[in-house]
């Protein structure tokens, strides 16, 4: 058995079970790494995935227990791979990251361009995705850390750190009835009009369709998409009223007006999120100080040590609050 075996395992796994596609990600040939999964079957005795004919069609028993020790196998590989690369003192490496777009485009450009000055060997992978897809790649070890965000509690896998908090706001053109008041709406006037928000609020767990339903409100979701900058572009169109993040809100959007929804809304944390574990590069640890300036690298160690004692982290900034902390840092 070896590590380039349990790496085209892993990869059949996540290709759908795909093995022209495996080959592509692992940049292997479709019959090499066929041959290396026969091999891993003959020594293992036991099939680790059911045939159809020459595909594959479902993962055995044994075969999901193989895999899922094979990526903790991988992932301490990666380790010990980590640990001998910061002994060298060797600044060369990349970043994986997995976040969703609103996270890409508005609030990581600082801290990896402040990362690519410190660590100019260090390349910085993002793979925007929808949030249900974030964590799944981290878990999967298909990156190094995930930044995403929820309302209420901390995502339940791995180790989360928390950035930063932020509050949604309201979005509407300047000629809107409600851009014209003094008073910022109320949930039943919103429930009345048609809005634009991201694609999370059609799900039953969105925090948004459930601040609706807690007053026994339906909220009229007209579109959605992942991208805040298309929610704007579509309320510029005059589709509906736009339910945003507050950082999604530049200074060049002078053409759209901007209410607070922290009286409507519960607050958002946006959390780092490691592997259990995992050991850090010495430019991961630059990444998250850049990123959470208030995060400090002791207790960050401590924390994927698995220390319950600071389980509660103290002085989480918010959104505003912590550009400032940026700056300083």
């Amino acid at each position: 058995m070896t590590l380039v075996q349990l790496r085209y395992l892993i990869a059949i796994a996540d290709s759908g079970l795909n093995i022209t596609l495996a080959a592509e990600r692992v940049h292997a040939t479709q019959p090499g790494l066929s041959k290396q999964l026969r091999q891993l079957e003959d020594e293992l005795g036991f099939q680790l995935f059911v045939r159809k004919g020459k595909s594959l069609d479902t993962v055995t028993q044994a075969g999901a227990q193989v895999i899922e020790r094979a990526r903790n196998i991988l992932a301490e590989a990666a380790n010990i791979r980590a640990i001998a690369a910061d002994l060298r003192n060797d600044a060369r490496g990349e970043l994986r990251i997995a976040t969703t777009h609103t996270q890409a485009r508005f609030a990581l450009p600082a801290a990896i361009a402040a990362l690519s000055i410190s660590y100019p060997q260090v390349s910085v992978h993002l793979q925007p995705s929808r949030d249900a897809e974030v964590l799944a790649q981290l878990e999967a070890g298909h990156v190094d850390l995930a930044v995403i965000s929820s309302a209420g509690t901390p995502p339940i896998f791995g180790v989360a750190l928390p950035a930063y908090h932020w509050q949604r706001v309201i979005v509407t053109p300047p000629r809107h009835p409600l851009a014209a008041r003094a008073q910022p709406p109320s949930l039943a006037e919103l429930a009345a009009l048609p809005l634009v928000s991201y694609e999370s609020s059609l799900k039953t767990e969105s925090s948004l369709r459930r601040a609706f339903e807690a007053v026994g409100l339906t909220p009229q979701i007209a579109m959605t998409a992942g991208d805040a900058d298309l929610i704007k572009t579509y309320v510029r169109a005059g589709l509906g009223i736009g339910v945003l993040a507050e950082m999604a809100m530049q200074p060049g959007d002078t053409d759209l007006h901007c209410l607070p929804a922290d009286h409507l809304f519960a607050a958002c944390t946006t959390w780092i999120v490691l592997r259990r574990e995992s050991v850090l590069r010495e430019y991961m640890l630059e990444f998250i100080r850049q990123f959470a300036p208030h995060l400090e690298r002791r207790e960050v160690i401590r924390a994927l040590a698995g220390d319950a004692a600071i389980a509660d982290w103290p002085g989480v900034p918010d959104w505003h609050a912590r550009d400032a902390l940026a700056v300083a840092a």
